[in-house]
């Protein structure tokens, strides 16, 4: 049996059936994790209990206790999700040695599914970056070319499925850190709308924008995951009941009739050329499939990326105040009273981008300045969600880049925080109206890179979403193709 070619859902089936066993299946993740993590740092953690854990799911499975189509298989949650007793360090040395008491609810709702965590993805330092080389434990790289990025923030959790050291895992995105590497990295990954799955236990970064998603190979085995973990949650006041995903909807779904506007404002200045012919080629299979595909204008967009850090950076300058060498945590050694104490833990426990976005969230919340930055970024944010609600009375789906490039070298915009911020300019606006978005692979540029497009719903509209990307998924197999033998490793 090639596990090497298996979907999540694929090898479910198989330990149901008894064709294979989860503790099979473990050892075999825990073997490509040995063969590949070396050089790709997709994990900043490998569990010691992972078989432990495989033998006690196979006894689950075989008493009939775990029905889930993913109980006994392999994955990876990203370092922001707190389990009880495993390190949590959202990629910093300010958390290094935190060990939480207490699982994330969408940790705990996927345990209780019957899943088999291997150990923690890397990510940029609390989840501040596109490109995974914030973090403390050193930079994540593309399994497609290790002198590239894989995106970020979730781009161990991304990198991890493409290299296929696990089959699906858990991401967070808050200005599309779900999307962007798995676009980079050849995968499909979405993020629900804001509310429906829980984010009790997720470390927050922005509290208004941040949303635990799934990356697996392909549509389906997102939208598996996804029912497991997208439920009410009374401990998370943000927390919406919602329909939840059937997943034979999901995939019995047709795009014939669907109508599916493309924002031309998605086409402009920056937008590599590669990238751009890879969706309208996908708009174009979309079209021969049965969609109707109309061009709209959507000037809003450009006030997407101010907004987005400007709202974003705020909220973390409140959330990250907990951390000050007090309570748990990085520590500074050698202070001579309280203030330097936490001035020093603060200096040497953060890294710089995570400096940079306190600081601009300090000056745009402070006197004076509240009104001029803050006020205007949410009333852009609500002219966005505005702007979305007036294209879904028209449309089912909203088509463009996830990107504007391909995976950037390692590097290359690490120096140049704004390019960076750039680059997020077709991922933000979805965050900051709160809407579900799913990166789903539509082609490769010259250089043999990856590319995504974003399918965009209305909110509660996951299963439209999953549905026209399982469709797509039929005809093409973009999705199925993975790092040539890993032979660039």
């Amino acid at each position: 049996m090639n596990l090497e070619c298996m979907t999540a859902l694929e090898l479910g089936a198989a330990i149901k059936k008894g064709e294979i066993s989860a503790v099979e299946a473990a050892k075999f993740s825990l073997g490509q994790i040995d063969k590949y993590d070396k050089k790709l740092s997709c994990f900043v953690t490998v569990q010691d209990n992972v078989l432990a854990r495989a033998e006690e799911v196979q006894k689950k499975i075989a008493s009939g206790e775990y029905t889930s189509p993913l109980a006994g298989v392999p994955m990876g949650i990203k370092d922001n999700m707190c389990q009880k007793g495993i390190q949590t360090s959202c990629g910093s040395r300010m958390l290094y040695n935190f060990k939480p008491t207490y699982d994330a609810t969408a940790v705990e709702e996927i345990m209780n599914a019957g899943a088999v965590p291997l150990g923690k993805l890397n990510m940029d330092e609390f989840a501040m970056g596109s490109t995974s080389e914030t973090s403390w434990f050193g930079v994540t790289k593309n399994p497609w070319n290790t002198e590239c990025v894989p995106g970020g923030s979730s781009g161990g959790s991304a990198a991890a499925v493409a290299a296929g050291e696990c089959f699906y895992a858990l991401g967070s995105d808050t200005g599309g850190s779900i999307r962007q590497p798995a676009s980079f990295c050849g995968v499909t990954g979405i993020k629900p709308t804001y509310g429906s799955v829980s984010r009790f236990g997720l470390v927050a970064y922005a509290s208004s924008l941040d949303q635990i998603g799934p990356l697996a190979s392909n549509a389906t085995d997102c939208a598996a995951v996804l029912a497991e973990i997208m439920k009410h949650d009374s401990r998370d006041n943000t927390s919406v009941a919602t329909k939840g995903i059937n997943l034979d909807a999901v995939m019995n779904m047709e795009v014939k009739g669907m109508k599916i506007g493309i924002p031309t404002d998605f086409f402009g200045e920056g937008l590599d050329s590669g990238v751009a012919s890879c969706i309208e080629s996908a708009a174009k299979q979309l079209e021969a499939m049965g969609a109707q595909i109309e061009k709209f204008d959507m000037p809003i967009v450009k006030y997407a990326i101010p907004a987005y850090y400007i709202i974003a950076s705020a909220e973390a300058s409140s959330n990250l105040s907990r951390y000050d060498g007090i309570k748990y945590g990085y520590r500074a050694e050698n202070a001579g009273d309280l203030l330097e104490l936490y001035t020093k833990s603060r200096s040497e426990g953060f890294g710089m981008e995570v400096k940079r976005r306190i600081m601009l969230g300090c000056f745009v919340l402070s006197s004076g300045y509240y009104d001029a930055y803050y006020r205007k970024a949410l009333q852009a944010k609500a002219l966005i969600k505005s702007a979305f609600d007036k294209a879904f009375e028209k449309y089912d789906l909203i088509l463009g880049p996830v990107a504007p490039t391909t995976a950037l070298k390692i590097g290359e915009n690490l120096s140049d925080p704004l390019k960076m911020y750039l680059g997020d300019v077709y991922t933000v606006m979805i965050n900051l109206a709160g809407l579900p978005a799913a990166s789903v692979p539509c082609g490769f540029d010259l250089n043999g890179m990856p590319v995504g497009m974003h399918l965009i719903g209305n909110y509660f509209d996951e299963e439209k979403i999953l549905g026209a990307a399982h469709a797509y998924q039929q005809v093409t197999d973009w999705h199925k193709r993975r790092p040539t033998g890993l032979d660039i490793i």
